[in-house]
């Protein structure tokens, strides 16, 4: 009875609400001023609650970065979400700037966003989402590309942990990107985890 009662609840909380967009699909380098790049991107989330494993929903969306100056970036982001059987539908929207603290391998990022236009209960709310980026060299064509965030609302606080990585053999014009995380939210139990796949595009590069 008891699984059951928990299996109930955690169905009904995947159908009444969505989870946070926390995957990062970059790396801590900057695209350097005046530089401009695209990164497209599909993300599949699942639910885990008391062992039982739920597919959750599914994002589609693209990331943009404008190198303003030498150590900062200004990052937009899009995200539409397809929530997992007819839960609704949501279109998420962030910005912020992306900062070098170690040239290539460490770098803060800052985005605050919103969602618009969905019908999924109590998204409305802005989120921001301090992010620290790192990277580590792994050959010739590889990069590990780490990160950790928290995630804050009106409501709610999360942490998340993603590791991507980065495969290109000219990094000066793309890079592939697969990546997973883990989203926990602490004091409560169950998590989100995410794989997602994204190509970053270099469209125009000094």
């Amino acid at each position: 009875m008891k699984n059951l009662i928990l299996s109930v609840i955690s169905i009904l909380f995947l159908i009444s609400s969505c989870a946070p967009v926390f995957s990062d699909l970059q790396s801590a380098k900057l695209v350097g001023k005046g530089n401009f790049e695209a990164t497209p991107h599909f993300t599949t989330t699942s639910m885990t609650f008391d062992g039982e494993t739920e597919h959750a929903q599914n994002h589609f969306g693209v990331q943009l970065g404008y190198g303003l100056f030498n150590r900062i970036d200004l990052r937009a982001r899009y995200e539409y979400i397809d929530i997992e059987g007819d839960g609704g539908k949501a279109n998420i929207f962030g910005l912020g700037p992306k900062i070098s603290i170690l040239e290539d391998r460490i770098a803060a990022y800052l985005p605050v966003g919103f969602a618009f236009g969905g019908d999924v209960e109590g998204i409305e709310e802005i989120e921001f989402q301090p992010t620290l980026l790192f990277t580590i060299p792994a050959g010739r064509y590889v990069e590990i590309n780490p990160s950790a965030k928290g995630i804050l609302s009106e409501e709610d606080f999360y942490l998340a942990f993603n590791l991507g990585l980065g495969l290109s053999t000219n990094y000066d014009l793309y890079v592939l990107r697969p990546e997973y995380g883990i989203l926990v939210n602490p004091g409560e139990e169950g998590y989100y985890s995410q794989f997602s796949v994204g190509a970053t595009i270099y469209l125009f590069k000094k």
